[in-house]
Parts: structure tokens; C-alpha cells; sequence
């Protein structure tokens, strides 16, 4: 996936807390190759405030021949912003090493801001993935400030993420999907409920009423990225129903303010990090 997108056990993650350095154990734990993350981060054209892994490793179900999904943020140099040149707001960049698919995504500071600022769920995720490859004081600055863009809207991004997934699985009758479907529902039940970012799945089903074969459709996951879903279509389709009515009576209780609280600050620390370079 691309987006225009205090540590605890299992991958998950909390709005609480900086960053933790770079954890190669937390990474292996996570099911993470041995990829030199840290030199593909070195080798980047303009310093990056931080990267971390999201998709099925940050989600708590990779498979053995799952790509890493490598995010981030760099910081372009002021001359970028001011001059006739459009600015590399966005840089993607996806390639094969050893047989492994690497995806790499960063934004600039600036579009990350806006983007957090928008009820956007993957750079929330992103930015506050236990999974981390490399970090800065910036790094935790920008996570001090997660818990004040978060607003009861953000249960959208959740809702019409986990609907592209469930068409795709209605196709497919993968597991992939399926379980993609099953997390961004269960993760906007719990960020409505808690004010908490949780995108780990298995953390997630002990923390939330979810149907009890999910433990068995994650371990059929690890052996086969595109593995067939070996569950009734009919019953699947009830209980992403049923989680639909219960995120929806999540969102209409939530106590997050309507709006994001943190504008100004977040504005603040975009302009001192880049005068500062």
C-alpha cells in the first residue's frame, strides 16, 4: 500500500511515548528479513527523519514471501520549496533483493504534516510502528503530537479501507484481503473506543469481540501470501457486517474532539525542522 499514506508486545503500537531506536529484535521478532534496512536509509538523497516497516509485518500477519513495506519521512532543503522546480513531495521506489520485494515510500515533512492533519490512518500507523528502522528527535517531536490529530473522523479512512478490501477479497477469496478487511475495521473500533492507534491484528482480538477463526486464517496466511480463505463467504460476509454496526456505534460515542488540536504546533515544528535542516 501507498498513501497520498511506549512500544508494547506483538507489534502493536500507542499514540503514548517516543520512538524507540532502531530494534533489529523487534524487527526479526516481527517476522522482518535481514534486508540492510539501515543502509537502503543511508543511500536516500535527503536525510529522513525516520523509517519504519507497516503492511503485513506491522499488521501482526506476514507470510514467508511477504514484501516490506518500508515509510518515511525525508526532509527536502529550502531551495526545493522556493524555487521553479516542482519539490519530490512524495518518492516511491520498488525493487527485488535476494528474491525480496522491497517497497519504499517517504513523503516530505510538509505533506506528511498536512496528510497526518487529514484523518489519514496509514501515516498515523506509519509514524508510530514499533517497527522502526531508523529515528530522530523529530521522530519523536512528530509522535508527542499524534494524539492530537486524531478526531472520530478518522473512523472514515478505517471504514473505507476495510470496504476496498472487502471488494478485492469478494474477487479473490484470498486471505490477504480478507484479513486486511478484518484488521482496519477492528483497528477503528479500538481508535474510536481508546483513542489509541492499534494495528496489530493479534493484539487487537485480545482486546476486542472478533470471530473466533481469525487465529486460524493468520497462521493458513504465514504459509501463502495469496492463500485461498478456507471459510464460508456467507459467514464472513455477516461478521464484516456486524463489525461495520459496531464501528459506527463506536464512532457516534467517541470523546476525541472533532477537530485536530495540534495545527499550530505541528505547523511550528515543520517550519523550525526545515530552517534547521
Amino acid at each position: 500500500m501507498t498513501t497520498d499514506e511506549a512500544m508494547t508486545t506483538h507489534g502493536a503500537m500507542t499514540t503514548h511515548g517516543s520512538p524507540p531506536a532502531g530494534d533489529t529484535g523487534a524487527l526479526r521478532a516481527a517476522g522482518v528479513p535481514d534486508a540492510e534496512l539501515g543502509r537502503i536509509v543511508a543511500e536516500q538523497a535527503d536525510p529522513l527523519l525516520f523509517a519504519t516497516v507497516s503492511g503485513a509485518h506491522l499488521y501482526g500477519f506476514p507470510s514467508r514471501d511477504s514484501d516490506i513495506d518500508l515509510r518515511g519521512v525525508h526532509l527536502l532543503p529550502v531551495e526545493a520549496l522556493v524555487g521553479l522546480r516542482e519539490p519530490e513531495e512524495t518518492r516511491t521506489r520498488m525493487w527485488d533483493t535476494d528474491g525480496l520485494e522491497m517497497d519504499l515510500v517517504t513523503h516530505d515533512l510538509r505533506k506528511f504534516g498536512r496528510l497526518l492533519l487529514r484523518r489519514n490512518g496509514y501515516v498515523l500507523e506509519q509514524l508510530l510502528s514499533p517497527l522502526v528502522v531508523h529515528t530522530t528527535d523529530a521522530h519523536a517531536e512528530l509522535a508527542a503530537l499524534a494524539p492530537g490529530v486524531l478526531t472520530p473522523h478518522h473512523a472514515h479512512h478505517y471504514r473505507g479501507f476495510a470496504n476496498t478490501q472487502w471488494r478485492l477479497f469478494d474477487r479473490t477469496r484470498e486471505l490477504k484481503p480478507l484479513l486486511y478487511t478484518f484488521r482496519a475495521l477492528l483497528t477503528g473500533i479500538f481508535l474510536m473506543r481508546t483513542g489509541e492507534v492499534q494495528a496489530h491484528l493479534p493484539t487487537l482480538l485480545g482486546e476486542l469481540e472478533a470471530p473466533s477463526y481469525l487465529p486460524e486464517l493468520i497462521a493458513a496466511k504465514a504459509e501463502a501470501e495469496h492463500g485461498a480463505a478456507d471459510v464460508g463467504h456467507a459467514r464472513v460476509a455477516d461478521d464484516i457486517e456486524a463489525l461495520h454496526a459496531v464501528l459506527d456505534a463506536a464512532q457516534e460515542g467517541s470523546a476525541l474532539p472533532d477537530a485536530p488540536t495540534v495545527h499550530d504546533a505541528l505547523h511550528d515544528l515543520v517550519v523550525r525542522l526545515r530552517l534547521k535542516g
